[in-house]
């Protein structure tokens, strides 16, 4: 029986060959993406560079000898590669676990192929059992907690977690997700929220999980 490390590592190496050949890739954050860019590292002198979601990738990247570059540089990507805390059929995820959700959200819309890596464990039929991450500017923590109270959710405060981008984050509890697309227009529309970690409107294009042995593709 694989540990769920040796699956994270398993499905890692299989999403290789969607950047072979690629020069910029754009990056992810999480334990997946983390088995992914030492997968990356055996063949960096073919990597130009990497677009990054998050300062802890960014880190790792160079650790392994990759250049990271700013996303304003490069433009649209071909591909980027980064993990979900839940998968539904439609490709549709939710991500922010790690609380890179925005920065996650900006390289998803700016590339043309969206390849998301997970082991089993993150395929539902319905994504909302995993607390739906909503990064907010400070300030509107208490009254985006109010709009989304309204919405039948639970907001919980994830307490000391500042992102990135120096905001926090609202993990959404009880939500039965049934129109993905719908629920992230509503909440990225509540003023005070930066983004919310429903990738509905641009779900990922190729979608890898490993169950047991092997790796499922769709």
């Amino acid at each position: 029986m694989m540990t769920q490390d040796q699956l994270k590592q398993k499905v890692a190496q299989a999403a290789l060959p969607y950047v072979k050949g690629v020069g910029i890739i754009g990056i992810g954050t999480g334990s997946t993406v983390r088995h992914f860019i030492d997968c990356l590292a055996e063949f960096k002198a073919e990597i130009e560079g990497a677009v990054s979601s998050s300062e802890a990738s960014s880190e790792h990247l160079r650790k392994v000898g990759i250049p990271v570059l700013d996303l304003n540089a490069v433009g649209t990507l071909e591909v980027y590669v980064d993990g979900a805390d839940e998968i539904n059929p439609l490709k549709q995820l939710i991500k922010g676990g790690g609380a890179a959700l925005t920065r996650e959200k900006i390289i998803a819309a700016a590339s043309k192929k969206f390849v998301c890596i997970a082991d089993g464990t993150k395929r539902v039929d319905m994504l909302g059992k995993f607390p739906l991450p909503v990064e907010v500017i400070p300030m509107a923590r208490s009254y985006v907690a109010r709009e989304i109270v309204k919405l039948g959710g639970q907001p919980v405060w994830r307490e000391n977690c500042v992102t990135d981008n120096h905001n926090v984050i609202l993990d959404v509890h009880n939500l039965n997700i049934l129109e993905p697309i719908k629920l992230e227009h509503i909440i990225n529309n509540i003023t005070g929220v930066v983004c919310v970690g429903l990738f509905a409107e641009r779900p990922a294009d190729i979608v890898l999980v490993s169950q047991g042995e092997e790796i499922i593709t769709f």
